[in-house]
């Protein structure tokens, strides 16, 4: 049987609760919700609708105010920062003829159809792919000097905050990365078994709420 996917805003209310609990220098440095003249006025300029977890996830936290590990791999994006990261990628593109496969990969250094949600550290972009088709939603990741790459994607953003939700209140990994707590009372992902980051200890993340 399927695991049932919890919506964005509900995921989003579970991690909420154990950052306020656990680690809440970084649940401060999450944004308050994105108005919906926001929401719309970045629709208009993206020529298309929002996916609607990606809306809902907006509607909740309008990104974060800095660079986080809250999530495993990506920080949130603004709604500005959604629509800027796009122009910019769009307009290096254009100026390299990055809007077509190259002949040995897959995929374009960037498409149209894709909507920029959240950074890696070294500010490559997290996309969702709104190309039409099977896979309509997935997440990879693009910017760079490569191609856009969704190997072993997420189907979409509901599921990546789902798994995130349940490794801190359930115990685990998201696709390998597990969640630990700095000596200053931050989150920190890394692989099993980590001890320390930088010289300076780790300590696992407490599961679930007291």
């Amino acid at each position: 049987m399927a695991q049932q996917i919890l919506p964005a805003s509900e995921s989003w209310r579970l991690i909420d609760a154990w950052l306020s609990t656990h680690a809440a220098s970084d649940f401060a440095l999450l944004n308050p919700p994105a108005t919906p003249d926001e929401i719309q006025h970045a629709e208009r300029i993206l020529g298309t609708p929002l996916p609607g977890d990606l809306a809902e996830s907006l509607q909740r936290h309008n990104g974060v105010r800095t660079w986080t590990t809250i999530l495993p791999e990506q920080s949130p994006l603004t709604v500005s920062g959604i629509v800027d990261h796009r122009q910019t990628c769009l307009d290096i593109a254009a100026e390299n003829d990055g809007l077509t496969p190259r002949p040995w990969e897959d995929e374009p250094w960037w498409h149209p159809l894709w909507v920029p949600w959240a950074e890696s550290a070294d500010g490559a972009a997290q996309v969702i792919d709104l190309r039409p088709g099977p896979e309509e939603g997935r997440i990879g990741w693009a910017g760079h000097s490569g191609g856009g790459d969704f190997t072993d994607s997420w189907p979409d953003l509901g599921s990546l905050l789902h798994a995130v939700a349940q490794a801190l209140h359930e115990g685990g990994d998201v696709r390998g990365p597990y969640p630990y707590l700095t000596t200053q009372g931050r989150i920190w992902r890394d692989e099993e078994g980590s001890f320390e980051r930088n010289g300076h200890p780790l300590s696992a993340a407490p599961i679930g709420l007291p």
